[in-house]
């Protein structure tokens, strides 16, 4: 290997590669197939097993992750799982609004001394979570579902209950570090089901950010009693968290495809509801009269609210896509956008579903809609470059990915494909550079990408 290239060996001998072209064509079920690459490299993490105390309950627990530890790898996969949810709104007051009602919880908190931050990102299906280091965020879907503030303080109440608890800490350090670290998008994969997951795979996700925590029913009770404890103890109705666990037990019920991933993080079932009741009735009764903030909660997300029928309609056509039922996700997204054109998330969701139907120029064109609509969020950039290459502009594509790297380093996809468009407009040796990133970035696994960057590294002579 060219040491310039800064490897000295690109694949190690029991590694088999095939010269293969990789399925760079579009088609409903094949195309940017993205297996689950090493993403994040556990590199500047020691992890040495060890016990610590709980911080609400004072038992033992084991743990091999420090303070440190956890802002780090929250500061590492937030970017990528908020950019996999369309980028934080870019409504000031709604995002402002979040982070306000979150902050309120905080002298509650059994951890005061991790860097919190409360974030609404532009995701339409239904959920929230946390990152171990106090990342919090919710999506548009679940501010949709709620009818006043208690209760979203009781959604974010509940999540500071994962991070207090140190509940993605403690799953870590149970499991094996690297198959947790590592592999992000398998996990997302695992909890959308395997249409949506696929999906996602294909042309929804910018790499390996996809760190969402699956948590246990235990930890989930958990969770709900610090939760309601925070929202009671900042000036909340109890009332608030009840009615949130109404709405979460009736969309359970009823299993609408906007709550899979919600339901497969964050397990419900009635017996949380029931507590939340006995809570209610019995230590916090008091604070049943404490106000819900409804006028205010609705004052504060009336430009959200206005969009309602855009936002069930983008939720209406990801159902479709995850179906593979690509005529109707059509139609609904072009309803979407009717209600909403200026929306960034309706945009990119209509040019993934025309890439996936093999129409590269319409793609391009709600892309660069995207783009426009928000400059600073990679994966308009990112799907922009996937239309341009469908339609072979790799000069175009070039530049696509060039940006989103800009905006969102450390995708091992997008340095694959940065490298495939250099080739294509004739760039031998930043094409090699690429290549050779993209396998030490993957640590040398083999799938239909490593095998092509290999095939080419090896044809042009850097690899003997």
């Amino acid at each position: 290997m060219n040491k310039s290239m800064g490897m000295d060996s690109v694949a190690r001998p029991e590694t088999r590669f095939r010269r293969e072209e990789p399925i760079l064509h579009l088609s409903r079920r094949g195309f940017l197939k993205h297996s689950a690459l090493a993403a994040v490299s556990a590199a500047g993490f020691s992890f040495v097993p060890g016990c610590a105390r709980d911080p609400v309950t004072g038992r033992s627990q084991l743990m091999m992750l420090s303070r440190d530890q956890e802002i780090g790898i929250d500061r590492q996969q937030t970017p990528f799982q908020f950019s996999s949810d369309y980028g934080i709104t870019q409504d000031r007051t709604l995002n402002d609004y979040v982070g306000e009602v979150g902050k309120k919880l905080l002298p509650q908190v059994h951890r005061p001394d991790m860097p919190y931050n409360f974030q609404c990102v532009n995701g339409v299906y239904v959920n929230a979570y946390a990152f171990p280091g106090g990342s919090i965020a919710v999506t548009r879907g679940i501010l949709l579902e709620l009818g006043n503030e208690a209760e979203l303080a009781s959604v974010l109440g509940h999540e500071l209950g994962h991070v207090n608890a140190r509940h993605s800490a403690e799953q870590l350090s149970r499991n094996r570090v690297s198959s947790m670290v590592l592999g992000g998008l398998s996990i997302l994969a695992g909890t959308q089901g395997s249409g949506l997951g696929e999906l996602t795979q294909q042309l929804g996700a910018l790499g390996q950010g996809l760190f969402l925590s699956k948590y246990s029913r235990d930890n989930e009770r958990e969770a709900d009693e610090l939760g309601h404890a925070y929202m009671v103890k900042s000036g909340y109705s109890s009332r608030g968290f009840v009615g949130l666990m109404e709405m979460l037990n009736s969309m359970n019920t009823s299993k609408p495809s906007s709550t899979q991933i919600l339901f497969a993080t964050h397990p419900m079932s009635s017996e949380r509801l029931t507590s939340a009741v006995h809570r209610d009735e019995t230590v916090y009764k008091q604070t049943r009269k404490s106000p819900l903030n409804r006028d205010r909660f609705m004052d504060k997300t009336a430009s959200l609210r206005k969009r309602k029928k855009a936002v069930k309609q983008m939720q209406e056509g990801e159902r479709l896509l995850a179906r593979e039922d690509y005529d109707k996700a059509e139609t609904a997204f072009r309803s979407a956008l009717m209600k909403w054109e200026g929306d960034y998330t309706a945009q990119v969701l209509m040019a993934k579903c025309m890439l996936i139907r093999e129409k590269a120029k319409e793609a391009a064109s709600h892309a660069a809609r995207a783009k426009d609509l928000y400059p600073s969020e990679p994966q308009g950039h990112y799907i922009s470059g996937l239309a341009h290459a469908l339609s072979r502009n790799y000069d175009r594509a070039y530049q696509d990915f060039k940006q989103c790297d800009r905006l969102l380093p450390g995708n091992p996809q997008l340095i694959f494909y940065r490298g495939y468009s250099l080739e294509k407009t004739g760039k031998q040796k930043a094409a090699a550079n690429d290549y050779a990133s993209y396998l030490k970035m993957i640590n040398y696994q083999s799938n239909q990408y490593s095998q092509y960057a290999y095939s080419r590294l090896k044809a042009w002579g850097y690899v003997k």
